[in-house]
Formats: structure tokens, C-alpha cells, sequence
């Protein structure tokens, strides 16, 4: 992430900033005295892969309008503990930012350090971990965001920038592959640069839904042996459709999964199941007022 593009997030930075300082920081406003000037460090005390420097930059930016930051590494970059990531010198404001600053970074470096873990058990084979959707409301940009700086690809933005025909679509079209089959041709009229995906959750679905034309038939919840013959007749039929598995995906059963030939493989856990990673910052003096 650039530093302009970090921009884009001042007001969620912001709300972030107002709701844990309300109307004000009343331990750093009564013990510590105006005019203090100091110097912080942010550093890993974990191993892992690091997301959201800018953004915990921006937070000592908007919290203390005089701070000087300097980030000492990028996004994406492999930590270890007591490896430097930023050093600020500011105001007593420092104090009052830490915590959001803190929050920021050790949420996304922990979704990155989860997708790290994950596209490493995928190297080598020819499926790649995308995230889902299940990311903390208002977070999803930089949710997504951190996933791409661990290694990891991202699905759909939301419901607006890719079709995703689940099992409960199909269900209130009374299952009739005619009328899927007519608002398939529907939506290719109306959004024809957006990539259309189907959820099949059994071998007749697969086998039903391949000849009507979708980017991308997804494999939900099926046993290991029905995904190897389902993906085995989709590639005979059509080398062009990506086909994709998801449900019940767990480290421990990426790398047999990665074996029966997906190109995807989605994992709601990169998102919402990642450990923040351990993070501190430490302030000293620099000058007295």
C-alpha cells in the first residue's frame, strides 16, 4: 500500500480513534505534562509477515498532527522478533494513538501471516488460497488487502463485483436449471465483464451445471472423492473453467486438497480466524518541555 492510498481510510481511522478516545485521554491528559516531546518503536515480537504499516503510520499522523513517522519496513515483509517496522517522534498524542495503531497492524499482520502459512502448504501445485467474505464489517478492504501481502488471493469484493449463484439462489428458482439457465443468459446481457461462479454441492450438480457456461463452478462441501471425479469431468469438458473448493478447508487438509487439481481453494479461516500477531511499541523520552 502506498502512503497516499492509505488516505482512503482517514475515516475509519478516525471512528477508530473517536471511539477509544471519546471525550478525551484523561490518564495522558492529567500525567503527562504538555510540551513532552517523544521518540516510539513499533517491533515484532513474533515471527510472521507484516500488513498495515501505512495505516498504523496514518493513525500517529491523524492523532498527532506534528508526529514524524518513519516506516523502516514494507508491507509484506517477513518478521522476526524485534524486527523494527516504524519509529515516530511526536507529542503526547503518541500515547493516546498507540492503541488504535497497535490494533490496526497486529489484526491485518496476523490475516497475513495466516494466508502466509496457508499458500505455503500450496506451493508447487496448480490451486492457490483466495479469501471469502467472512471479514469484520467495514474491514474488508484492508482485510483483503493484508490476505494479497501474505501470499494469498482474494475472491469477490462483495455482491457487487462478481456473480456467486449459492445453494439458496438456486433453491428460490425452484431448482429448475431452465430458469437458470435464462437468468444466466440475463445476467451475461447486463454485466458482461463480471465473471459468474455457481456452488455445486454434489456430482449431479457439477455434471448439471457445466454445460450451462459459468467462469467458475465451485465444489462446496463435497467428500475428497467427489471433488477428484467432479474436477476429472469438468477439465475433459472444458479446460476454460476454473473450478474452485471450498467448505470445511483446514490446514491440515490443504496440501491432500491441492493434489485433486482445483485452482482455487477458499478459506473463510485466513480472515476470520486469524491470531493478531504479537506487536509492541515502547516510548522514551526525547525532550522535556
Amino acid at each position: 500500500m502506498k502512503r497516499s492510498g492509505s488516505r482512503q481510510f482517514d475515516p475509519l481511522i478516525k471512528t477508530a480513534l473517536k471511539e477509544d478516545i471519546g471525550a478525551g485521554d484523561v490518564t495522558t491528559e492529567v500525567f503527562i505534562p504538555k510540551g513532552v516531546k517523544y521518540e516510539g518503536r513499533m517491533f515484532a515480537k513474533s515471527p510472521g509477515v507484516l500488513a498495515g504499516g501505512e495505516v498504523a503510520r496514518r493513525v500517529f499522523e491523524l492523532a498527532d498532527p506534528g508526529a514524524k513517522v518513519r516506516l523502516s519496513l514494507k508491507d509484506g515483509a517477513r518478521l522476526k522478533p524485534g524486527a523494527g517496522i516504524l519509529t515516530v517522534k511526536g507529542s503526547r498524542r503518541l500515547l493516546t494513538a498507540e492503541r488504535t495503531a497497535l490494533n490496526f497492524i497486529q489484526h491485518l499482520s496476523g490475516i497475513a501471516t495466516r494466508a502466509a502459512v496457508f499458500a505455503a502448504e500450496l506451493k508447487g501445485s496448480r490451486a492457490r488460497v483466495y479469501d471469502t467474505r467472512k471479514t469484520v464489517p467495514g474491514l474488508r478492504e484492508l482485510e483483503k488487502y493484508a490476505v494479497k501481502c501474505g501470499g494469498g488471493a482474494n475472491h469477490r469484493g462483495g455482491l457487487y463485483d462478481a456473480f456467486l449463484i449459492k445453494d439458496n439462489h438456486i433453491a428460490m428458482l425452484c431448482g429448475s436449471l431452465e430458469r437458470l439457465k435464462e437468468r444466466l443468459a440475463h445476467a451475461r446481457e447486463k454485466y458482461p465483464r463480471l465473471k459468474i461462479e455457481i456452488e455445486a454441492q454434489s456430482l449431479k450438480q457439477a455434471a448439471d451445471f457445466l454445460p450451462l457456461g459459468f467462469d467458475i463452478i465451485m465444489l462446496d462441501n463435497m467428500s475428497r472423492a467427489e471433488m477428484k471425479k467432479a474436477i476429472a469431468f469438468i477439465r475433459a469438458a472444458d479446460k476454460t473453467i476454473e473450478i474452485e473448493i471450498s467448505g470445511g478447508v483446514k490446514l491440515e487438509n490443504l496440501a491432500a486438497l491441492s493434489k485433486l487439481g482445483a485452482d482455487r481453494i477458499s478459506v473463510g479461516s485466513v480472515t476470520n480466524s486469524a491470531a493478531a500477531l504479537d506487536i509492541a511499541f515502547d516510548l522514551r523520552l526525547v525532550k522535556r518541555g
